[in-house]
């Protein structure tokens, strides 16, 4: 869904704003942060700093620091006249290493070491050392060259002119683990859709769910030559990612994001990647965001930077008292810590100082789609580490153009309901209404409110581990109001305002407002509704609702001599009515922790049930760049394990093969090259070479080895 952007409410880093700020669509945007690339010494460590998530508003607080050991050497080694043995030899590809090393990091690859997933994917048979740099420096370059452009499909020969021949293994683990775990060569780009085979030759699989998670495992099973069938509830694609044409006279028509509409982060996000290859520009959410008191009046920029530093200090005071704690603070939540904070200074503070201070809070809740004390103390903010750098983007013309472009050509069957998946050591048996459909595997990738529900009954029954990890997380809640307008009567320089309220329990009611003037084709303002005004606006009247904003920005705007029309089309979201998701994104819970994402990731059924989606990703919930890549990610999990039973059946028709080699082994030792008590030997004859491969027999007591 929605992440805001890091708001700085008074003070504009760009004194002169384009009113359209867009970015280049064939660039990631790598900023260039390389002094010295050809380093030569291990010792030479390259820091940098990769900012906290945006979507926190913490715009005071120090960004994270990574440091990045990297060992690059200087000259080709085509151009040394003296070669290093290949295991003593570090590989030269380029002479920019540092700055490939950051577009991996931007991927999710750490620059000269291994992720989990590669040490579970055997890339390497031995982990450290020389072969694990070079394999590194290998893997970052694939990425990068991908990266320059991402139209074109990257084939392995692409490298093998200028990759000497005995680091060619190191090239083949590099790449096939990339491209099968969609690292490089995925999305729609004409290049990448040819390689779609016209007839699978593999088993079949079900996807329960159209939206992003759905689409990306779809399309990358079927180029893997899986034969897919979508099953979507809805008349639609997308899930929670929906754009809607919203029309008036005159004309007038624009495009609403209800759901997801912000790219969190540019820099590596493969939803960009898939922007890029439609050829979409990228429109920049600007960082100035000006504030309004209750009674419209702009707020005081002093008291504004006194408040958001005072805020800013209070998660660092809260950091700090969940360190203290240690594993106590498992059971406290983030609001209980902040209120505690907050009665301290209560009474020093001024009525608008403290509805400023709400609004923060309010923000807060925005970011997590949750109530302050619903939010584990310990864990709330588990996934900043991984958080993708680069500028917070809108989509022109909406999301609606990714979901587009993804379900192309891909067998989707509308609204069939989900309502039973069975699954057992022989596939699996996905039930909607009455029709049952028959599969090797399944991927499901239905929202975790959806599971919470309990509206999909399994059989067997879930794990208890993975009953316990739906029950703990949380799922929370935003809604939206999106209004077409006659004209544009509001700054066309701002991306975002928001507004204050002298309620704390209505501190979230269209306390922030997006402009989408620039990008969706018409005057249009999307306000939201966050926190515990989220789940009172599901039972308010829709013209309450838009009365009720109309007075916020009349009180705004009229005060300035400007008038505020009636809309033209007005809708209200109800997504935690909706029975497709029952609710926005997750967040971690009290109780909960980050362990969870993975634990609801995780597959049942000896490889034949598989999850995917937002809620199933450790490292990027809430987003929608976690659901796509989630689904890379299980499309990736399914064919190992496809391929894993294709290898046991080939293994178990073939039992003769043993006695064969067998008795081709006995014709062989009945003249060994050389012979001395139990002790048999076969030299390979042809090879000169003393380190030239033999065979050993050893008997012991009538028995061979």
């Amino acid at each position: 869904m929605d992440l805001p952007p890091q708001f700085s409410s008074t003070l504009n880093p760009n004194p002169h704003p384009s009113p359209n700020v867009f970015l280049d669509p064939t660039s990631d945007s790598i900023p260039n942060l390389i002094q010295n690339p050809n380093s030569t010494t291990l010792s030479h460590y390259l820091s940098f700093s990769v900012p906290k998530k945006r979507r926190r508003g913490r715009s005071q607080r120090n960004p994270a620091s990574f440091r990045l050991p990297l060992t690059l050497p200087t000259d080709s080694p085509s151009s040394s006249s003296s070669r290093a043995p290949a295991s003593d030899e570090i590989i030269v590809i380029n002479k920019e290493p540092k700055t490939e090393a950051l577009i991996a990091l931007s991927a999710g690859f750490p620059a000269d070491s291994l992720t989990e997933e590669e040490i579970d994917a055997a890339v390497l048979p031995v982990i450290g050392g020389i072969e694990q740099v070079n394999y590194t420096l290998i893997r970052n370059h694939i990425i990068a060259k991908w990266r320059e452009n991402v139209s074109n499909w990257v084939s392995k020969k692409t490298f093998l002119d200028y990759i000497p021949q005995h680091y060619h293994a190191l090239l083949d683990s590099a790449y096939n683990y990339l491209v099968s775990h969609g690292y490089i060569n995925f999305g729609v780009a004409s290049t990448i859709k040819e390689k779609i085979p016209s007839e699978s030759s593999k088993p079949s699989v079900i996807v329960v769910g159209a939206g992003l998670a759905g689409l990306a495992a779809a399309r990358q099973l079927m180029r893997f030559g899986f034969k897919v069938t979508v099953l979507e509830g809805r008349k639609r694609a997308g899930g929670r990612v929906y754009t809607k044409k919203m029309e008036g006279g005159n004309r007038l028509c624009a495009a609403a994001d209800l759901g997801g509409s912000v790219l969190t982060g540019t820099l590596g996000n493969p939803l960009g990647i898939v922007g890029r290859q439609l050829g979409e520009l990228l429109h920049k959410v600007r960082d100035k965001c000006p504030l309004y008191c209750v009674d419209g009046r702009p707020v005081d920029p002093d008291t504004d930077v006194k408040v958001e530093s005072a805020f800013n200090r209070m998660l660092d005071k809260a950091s700090r008292l969940r360190q203290l704690m240690g594993e106590v603070s498992v059971d406290v939540s983030l609001g209980a810590a902040l209120e505690t904070f907050q009665q301290v200074f209560k009474d020093s503070v001024s009525d608008e100082e403290l509805s400023l201070f709400n609004w923060h809070l309010a923000n807060l809740e925005y970011a997590n789609a949750g109530l302050l004390s619903n939010l584990s103390l310990a864990f709330w903010d588990q996934d900043d580490p991984y958080d993708m750098g680069g500028d917070h983007c809108f989509l022109p013309g909406g999301n609606g153009k990714l979901v587009q472009a993804l379900a192309e050509n891909v067998p989707i069957l509308y609204e069939k309901t989900v309502h039973t998946i069975r699954y057992s050591g022989d596939g699996v048996q996905v039930i909607a209404g009455n029709q049952v459909f028959e599969g090797d595997m399944a991927l499901c990738t239905v929202p975790l409110g959806v599971l919470k529900k309990g509206s999909i009954k399994f059989i067997p029954e879930l794990p208890q581990r993975k009953l316990d990890g739906i029950k703990r997380l949380g799922f929370g809640l935003l809604n939206k109001v999106a209004m077409l307008f006659p004209h544009v009567f509001w700054e066309m320089d701002l991306d975002t305002f928001g507004h204050l309220s002298d309620d704390p329990s209505r501190r979230g009611e269209f306390f922030l407002f997006y402009s989408y003037a620039t990008v969706a084709g018409g005057p249009l303002l999307i306000a939201l509704v966050a926190g515990e005004a989220a789940h009172k606006f599901e039972s308010m009247p829709p013209t309450d609702a838009v009365t009720r904003v109309l007075q916020i920005l009349k009180g705004i705007y009229e005060p300035k001599g400007i008038n505020v029309p009636e809309p033209i089309q007005t809708v209200c979201t109800r997504w935690g009515s909706d029975p497709f998701c029952f609710g926005s994104y997750s967040n971690v819970a009290v109780g909960a922790s980050g362990d969870d994402y993975d634990i609801l990731a995780e597959s049942v059924g000896d490889g034949r049930l598989f999850f995917a989606g937002e809620a199933t990703t450790r490292r990027y919930p809430a987003t929608m760049h976690g659901a796509f890549l989630s689904g890379l990610r299980e499309a990736a999990n399914m064919a190992h394990h496809a391929n894993i039973r294709t290898l046991k059946v080939k293994v178990d028709k073939a039992p003769s093969n043993a006695h064969s080699c067998a008795s081709v082994l006995a014709d062989l030792f009945r003249e060994p090259d050389i012979e001395f008590g139990s002790f048999s030997i076969i030299f390979a004859h042809k090879n000169t070479d003393p380190k030239s491969p033999a065979i050993l027999r050893v008997t012991f007591a009538s028995v061979t080895f």
